[in-house]
């Protein structure tokens, strides 16, 4: 059976971050593909400078188009908003019943896990590979011990989406950030300027 990690994310821009953690996971676990789920909405991310989901989606596609081993998907797009995990999972797992999947997830996003909508439907479907991530918060001791959470030691990456867009509103230069694609598709549209 394949396995594929699931990587969700906004990706307000894709940066070379996400893919030296996807690298990681292909390296490094059973996964067979990384793909890269554009969220068009994240319910924990409400007052951000948020590019169209088209635009960000683009930016994913010219990110990985010769990386082998990594897609990416648009399914929450056809979703109601904002995304909730469940709902694509039911989504994927109906488009692909024979593919076993894996939620990647960055151990600030796991220390409020159990605050997501039906967090435990979603372990009944999918396990965790958790990956290390900055956060200030205590992880709950029943999902550090749990069967289907699986602490991956990734490296930490000082990577963030938000610090690029800031670098880019003061005119700085992030080419050793992010793709060289992506370089030329935010300049040539001008966006978080």
């Amino acid at each position: 059976m394949k396995k594929v990690g699931l990587y969700f994310g906004t990706f307000n821009p894709i940066h070379n971050g996400h893919i030296a953690l996807g690298n990681y996971f292909i390296k490094y676990t059973d996964l067979d593909e990384i793909q890269f789920v554009v969220s068009p909405q994240n319910p924990f991310k409400k007052d951000q400078e948020i590019l169209a989901e088209q635009h960000r989606l683009e930016m994913v596609r010219l990110a990985l188009e010769k990386i082998p081993h990594f897609n990416y998907s648009d399914v929450e797009f056809s979703l109601p908003k904002p995304s909730y995990t469940i709902d694509t999972l039911k989504q994927l797992k109906k488009k692909g019943p024979e593919v076993s999947f894996v939620v990647l997830m960055g151990e600030d996003n796991l220390a409020y896990f159990d605050q997501w909508k039906e967090y435990k439907s979603i372990l009944e479907l999918v396990d965790l590979y958790v990956y290390p991530r900055e956060h200030q918060n205590t992880i709950p001791k029943s999902l550090l011990n749990h069967p289907k959470i699986q602490l991956v030691p990734a490296p930490k990456l000082d990577f963030a989406s938000q610090n690029i867009r800031k670098i880019l509103h003061e005119g700085g230069a992030i080419k050793s950030m992010i793709p060289a694609s992506i370089v030329d598709y935010l300049e040539e549209n001008k966006f978080y300027q």
